[in-house]
């Protein structure tokens, strides 16, 4: 039977996967403890669909013109696609992880082709060039692992954490295979797999962790990660303050964001520095500063990341995510989660939270 770890295997052999095979893929999660609450699995889910909810309804705009068109961002704006009601709708960020839940919870395990299939499937709202050339690619037939494209974009990022989810109870590290696979599909780059590769490591501690970690915790474990994975790349910024730094991603975080930190900068400051959209050298500096700031309040988190960057949705996302899994869904604002319609798709009210009660059915064996 081929299984994802082989097929990692004959990847790396046959140098098709764009990472390197760094220590990661030998470590051996700690499976979830028995008396573990899947609240902080709602919580990591739910942040991500919250935090993209927030966001996507300005996303992409400065900070500075966002605030003089909407004041700060704290809940819902009304929706052209809600009949102008104030409620939380997905974009692709959310979307694209709940599909691969509800691929997960079908097929009864990450299965590359079926995500693939799944993802050209459907419309996907506000749809990065990196995924719509993915899409284009798998539909003129190409195979699932030749499709995606060497992008450092932060569209496979924002879908990473429900991968998780199969590994909860086994803690193997199947669990990495599945998480390179998944960001392989549709972004087969360096900086793409080691950020996802990374994070994901460092959401499976925050599920378990019994209170925020010390703030340069997120720098240095990111860093501890990433190095080995992404190795010595060579990225550009766009832009922005820090125009003439060439290198890989881990080094910028571990400069430019500690930097940023031990100065005090704001949230805002500091991301507009570095510019915060949807290139990785920009969103994965704006999610760690987020959250070195403000982690310990999943609701100040998530409205510094909604408001201080520009593709906000998605680092909404994924500081939702991370915020989520440390503080569970009882940690999160209450009314982000009562006027978040729950869809996937135009007009499926409620899937949301009808595929994290089959996924806690499966991991737990318990109906919410």
């Amino acid at each position: 039977m081929t299984t994802n770890l082989s097929r990692l295997n004959e990847f790396f052999a046959a140098g098709k996967i764009h990472v390197q095979r760094g220590a990661l893929f030998e470590r051996v999660p700690h499976p979830m403890p028995a008396d573990f609450d899947f609240d902080r699995v709602e919580g990591m889910l739910l942040g991500l669909a919250t935090g993209d909810a927030l966001g996507n309804t300005t996303e992409s705009q400065n900070p500075a013109d966002r605030t003089r068109r909407h004041g700060e961002i704290r809940d819902y704006l009304p929706n052209r696609y809600a009949e102008g009601r104030a409620v939380g709708l997905p974009s692709d960020d959310s979307q694209m992880a709940f599909w691969t839940l509800e691929q997960w919870l079908a097929d009864g395990a990450l299965d590359p082709e079926r995500l693939a299939q799944r993802f050209c499937a459907e419309q996907i709202f506000g749809i990065g060039q990196s995924v719509k050339e993915f899409v284009i690619n798998f539909k003129a037939g190409k195979p699932w692992h030749a499709s995606g494209i060497p992008s450092a974009g932060n569209g496979a990022l924002m879908r990473i954490a429900p991968v998780l989810a199969p590994h909860l109870r086994t803690g193997t590290p199947a669990l990495w295979a599945d998480v390179a696979l998944a960001t392989m599909l549709t972004h087969n780059d360096p900086a793409a797999l080691s950020a996802s590769l990374a994070f994901s490591a460092m959401l499976w501690e925050l599920l378990q962790m019994s209170a925020p970690p010390e703030p340069l915790w997120w720098v240095e474990t990111y860093v501890s990660l990433a190095r080995d994975l992404e190795g010595d790349t060579v990225y550009r910024p766009r832009g922005g303050a820090y125009a003439d730094y060439t290198g890989p991603l881990w080094r910028f975080v571990d400069t430019q964001v500690r930097a940023a930190y031990e100065q005090g900068m704001p949230a805002l400051t500091a991301c507009d520095a570095w510019y915060s959209g949807a290139y990785l050298l920009e969103t994965v500096p704006s999610v760690l500063y987020v959250l070195m700031r403000h982690a310990d309040d999943p609701e100040t988190a998530l409205v510094r990341a909604v408001n201080d960057t520009r593709d906000n949705d998605t680092v909404g996302a994924i500081v939702g995510a991370a915020v989520g899994a440390l503080h569970g869904r009882r940690g999160l604002p209450e009314r982000w989660v009562r006027n978040l319609l729950g869809r996937t798709r135009a007009a499926d009210d409620g899937q949301v939270f009808a595929l994290l009660a089959q996924a806690r059915e499966r991991v737990c064996g318990e109906q919410r």
